[in-house]
C-alpha cells in the first residue's frame, strides 16, 4: 500500500458514510454536497473493491467489509486528528485541549482526582476525559493506545510501550468485618476455600493472576468491573477480595470490611502511564506526562502493614 497515492480526506468521508448509512447525511456531516459524496464513495468502492453500502429495501446496510471497516476507520479517525493536532509549543495556561487517558476507577481514585486537580489548578482550559479499562486490553495494546493519549496501568500486564512510572502501590485482601472464620489473619488454605469477588472477568482477574503462581485456584462466585464495588460486595459475607492498598485505605472506613495483608510476599505494584510513540514529540502530551509524573511523585507514601 502507498499511502502517497492516498487521499486522506477520503478518511474523513469514509467515516461519515459508514456511521450514517447515507450519502445524504454523510455529506451534509462533513461539510460535502451530495454529489461529490457520491463521488467519494465511488472512489471507495473502487479502491477496496467492495460495495461498502448495499440497499437494503429502502435503507442502506453495511457489507461484510463495511461491518469490519467501521471500527478500524473510527480510530484512524482518531489517529490522525491527534497527529495533525500536534503542536511544536505549548503553553497550558492558554490552551484549549482535551486529553483522554484509559484507566480504571481505582486508577481514577487514587491518581486520576489529584491529577485533575493540578490540572485545574495550572490548566484551566485543558479537559479530562477518563474512559473505563476494556477487560480485552491486553489483546490488541497498540490499537487502543493509538486512539488515545494514554493508559494507567501497573507494569505486568503490558509492554513494548515507552512509559513513565507515577507511584507505588501493592495488593492486600478485604474481608467482611465480622467475617465468620478469620480471627488470626489469613492463610492460604483460607484464600483456597473461600469465596471470592474479583475484578473484571475471572480468567482476567489480578487476584486470579497472582494466586494461580502460588498454585491456588480461587473460587470465583462474583466478578466485577469495578474496583470500588469489591468491598461492598465483600461486606456481610465470607467472600473475600484482593483490591489494591492505596484503594483500601479509601474505601474501608466507610464499607464495612478489613484488611487483611498476603499470607506470602506480595508482588509490588508499579503505576505507570503508558503511551503510542505517535504522541512522544507532541509539546502537549510531553507537559502531560511531566504533570503526570510530578502528581505522582506527591501521593503520600505508602507504609507497610
Amino acid at each position: 500500500m502507498n499511502l502517497a497515492r492516498l487521499d486522506l480526506n477520503l478518511v474523513v468521508a469514509l467515516r461519515a458514510l459508514l456511521e450514517e448509512r447515507n450519502v445524504t447525511r454523510a455529506g451534509q456531516r462533513v461539510g460535502l454536497s451530495q454529489p461529490a459524496m457520491s463521488a467519494a464513495l465511488s472512489r471507495l468502492r473502487r479502491h477496496f473493491g467492495d460495495d461498502l453500502l448495499t440497499r437494503v429495501g429502502g435503507r442502506y446496510e453495511l457489507t461484510a467489509l463495511g461491518q469490519v471497516l467501521l471500527d478500524r476507520t473510527s480510530t484512524a479517525y482518531d489517529v490522525l486528528e491527534r497527529l495533525f493536532s500536534s503542536r511544536a509549543d505549548f503553553d497550558p495556561a492558554r490552551e484549549t485541549r482535551e486529553f483522554t487517558l484509559v484507566a480504571s476507577d481505582y486508577a481514577v481514585s487514587v491518581f486520576g482526582a489529584e491529577l485533575a486537580r493540578v490540572v485545574h489548578r495550572e490548566a484551566p482550559g485543558i479537559r479530562l476525559r477518563f474512559v473505563q479499562t476494556p477487560p480485552t486490553v491486553a489483546d490488541d495494546r497498540a490499537t487502543l493506545l493509538s486512539a488515545v493519549d494514554g493508559l494507567l496501568m501497573p507494569h505486568g500486564v503490558i509492554s513494548g510501550f515507552p512509559a513513565t512510572d507515577l507511584y507505588d502501590d501493592r495488593w492486600v485482601f478485604v474481608l467482611a468485618d465480622d467475617h465468620p472464620s478469620l480471627t488470626d489473619g489469613l492463610t492460604r488454605q483460607d484464600l483456597a476455600d473461600l469465596p471470592w469477588v474479583t475484578y473484571q472477568r475471572t480468567y482476567d482477574a489480578p487476584a486470579v493472576h497472582q494466586l494461580g503462581m502460588l498454585g491456588v485456584e480461587p473460587r470465583v462466585e462474583v466478578s466485577v468491573d469495578s474496583f470500588h464495588l469489591l468491598p461492598l460486595l465483600v461486606a456481610g459475607t465470607r467472600r473475600i477480595a484482593m483490591v489494591q492498598a492505596r484503594l483500601a485505605r479509601l474505601l474501608t472506613p466507610s464499607a464495612g470490611v478489613r484488611v487483611a495483608q498476603p499470607p506470602y510476599e506480595a508482588v509490588p505494584l508499579q503505576e505507570a502511564l503508558w503511551w503510542h510513540p505517535v504522541h512522544t514529540h507532541d509539546a502537549g502530551h510531553a507537559w502531560l506526562r511531566e504533570t503526570a509524573a510530578r502528581v505522582g511523585a506527591t501521593l503520600p507514601r505508602l507504609h507497610a502493614g
